[in-house]
C-alpha cells in the first residue's frame, strides 16, 4: 500500500488481489467510462475475464499487478502495472525488449490521482527490475493499446478504447513522452474504389495463381492457426510486435468465432498456399449500445439476433497481414486490395453496411498508410503510446 499526501488529502494506492477486488477494479473503470460522451458499455463478465489470471492466457507469460486509488474512503482511480515475458524477449529496436514494463487500465479523478497512480505503477515495475515503462497498454498489445487523443466526438468501434482528452495532459505532465501513434481510418464503403484500384483488383482476379477465399467456420481451428501463423510472420518486424502464444491462439479463436461471418473474412492463396489474410468484425458496439452492455434479463436475445445478421452495422478491419517474403512487392498490395474490395462489396450488399474502419495502423507503417490513403479513407482516431525511463 502506498500513501500520498497531496493538497491536504491523502491518496491511498492499494494493490488488488482476489476475485472481489478484481471485480471492483473493473466496476471502477466502468464508472469512469459511463461519464464519457459516446462511450458504449461493454459486457461486464468479459471485462472481468480479461483481468482474471485463470481465464486470460496473457497471464501465462506475464506478471501483473492491479492498483486502486482511494481518497477519503472513496475509489478515485485505477491502473495496472505489468511485464510481458514475450515482450522482454523482443529486440529493443522494435519498441519493447529487455527492461520494458507497461502500465494500462488508467483512470483518474484528477491530476493528483493520476500522478500517484503512475508513480505506484513505476515503483512496482522498478522493483521488478524494469528500466522503462510504456503505456497505456491494457493488458496485451493485442487487446487495447494506446490512449485515445483524437476522436472523442464519435463512438468507438468494437475492441477500441475510449478515453477523455485530458488524460493525455496528465500523463505528459508526469514526465512521459509519446513513443508511437496509432491511427484508425474511416471509409465510406458505399462508394466504389478509384479506377486504378479497380484495375489492380481485376488483374488479380484474372491471375490463375491467385485465389481469394472466405474463411471456413467448419474448419475454424485450422483457419485460426493459418491466420495467426501468417500474422506472426507478417508483423514480426513491426514496432511493438509480440508473438501470439499457442494458448492465446486457442483463446482468440474461441472468443472471435461468434462474431465471424465467412463473407467478411478472407484468406488469399498463391499457388494454393495461404500467404495473406484480412479479418473484418461487425461492430458489436451497435448492439451493446442498445442493451447498455447488459445481457440479462433480455439483452442476450437482442445480442443473439444481431450476431446472426448484423444488418447495417459498421465494419472494422482490425488485422490483416501478408507473409514477410512478399513485403514491398506489387503482389502484396494487389492481394490487399483484392481482399478489401471483396469484403467491401459483401458488407455493403449483404449486410447493408455503409461505413468501415481500418486500424490500428502504426504512423510509420508506410505500406498500410499508403493502402489506406489510396482507397480514400481518412484518419478518424489517434491513439498515443507513451514512454518514460525509470530510475
Amino acid at each position: 500500500m502506498t500513501d500520498v499526501l497531496t493538497r491536504g488529502a491523502e491518496i491511498r494506492i492499494e494493490p488488488v488481489s482476489g476475485k472481489h477486488q478484481r471485480a471492483a477494479f473493473v466496476d471502477l473503470g466502468r464508472a469512469f467510462s459511463d461519464r464519457l460522451e459516446h462511450f458504449v458499455p461493454q459486457i461486464r463478465s468479459e471485462q472481468i475475464e480479461l483481468v482474471d489470471p485463470d481465464k486470460n492466457p496473457f497471464f501465462g507469460h506475464a506478471r501483473v499487478q492491479l492498483f486502486i486509488a482511494h481518497r477519503g474512503g472513496q475509489p478515485v482511480g485505477r491502473i495496472s502495472a505489468h511485464i510481458d515475458e514475450l515482450a522482454l524477449a523482443m529486440p529493443a529496436e522494435q519498441g519493447f525488449g529487455p527492461g520494458t514494463g507497461f502500465f494500462g487500465y488508467f483512470d483518474a479523478e484528477d491530476e493528483d490521482v493520476a500522478r500517484a497512480l503512475l508513480a505506484a505503477a513505476e515503483a512496482w515495475l522498478a522493483g521488478e527490475r524494469m528500466t522503462r515503462v510504456l503505456g497505456p497498454i491494457s493488458l496485451s498489445i493485442w487487446e487495447e493499446p494506446g490512449l485515445l487523443v483524437k476522436g472523442q466526438d464519435h463512438a468507438p468501434m468494437i475492441m477500441m478504447g475510449h478515453h477523455p482528452a485530458h488524460y493525455a495532459g496528465w500523463i505528459e505532465a508526469a514526465g512521459y513522452a509519446r513513443a508511437k501513434t496509432l491511427y484508425t481510418y474511416d471509409l465510406d464503403i458505399t462508394r466504389p474504389f478509384p479506377p486504378l484500384i479497380q484495375r489492380i483488383v481485376q488483374s488479380g482476379q484474372k491471375n490463375a495463381r491467385i485465389n481469394v477465399r472466405q474463411v471456413r467456420k467448419a474448419d475454424w481451428d485450422k483457419e485460426v492457426a493459418t491466420i495467426l501463423g501468417i500474422l506472426n510472420d507478417a508483423w514480426s518486424d513491426n514496432w511493438g510486435f509480440v508473438p501470439f502464444s499457442p494458448a492465446q491462439v486457442a483463446y482468440a479463436g474461441k472468443k472471435l468465432r461468434p462474431i465471424i461471418h465467412e463473407e467478411l473474412n478472407m484468406i488469399a492463396e498463391v499457388d494454393g498456399r495461404p500467404v495473406a489474410f484480412m479479418l473484418t468484425f461487425p461492430d458489436v458496439n451497435d448492439a451493446l449500445a442498445k442493451i447498455k452492455g447488459k445481457l440479462f434479463p433480455f439483452g442476450w436475445i437482442t445480442m443473439l439476433r444481431w450476431l446472426r445478421h448484423p444488418k447495417g452495422a459498421g465494419m472494422r478491419v482490425p488485422l490483416m497481414g501478408v507473409l514477410k517474403e512478399l513485403h514491398n512487392s506489387r503482389l502484396a498490395s494487389q492481394l490487399a486490395f483484392m481482399m478489401i474490395e471483396t469484403i467491401r462489396q459483401q458488407a455493403n450488399t449483404k449486410f447493408q453496411s455503409t461505413r468501415g474502419e481500418i486500424g490500428w495502423i502504426l504512423e510509420d507503417n508506410q505500406g498500410m498508410v499508403a493502402i489506406a490513403e489510396t482507397i480514400q479513407s481518412k484518419i478518424n482516431r489517434e491513439y498515443a503510446i507513451y514512454e518514460r525511463m525509470l530510475g
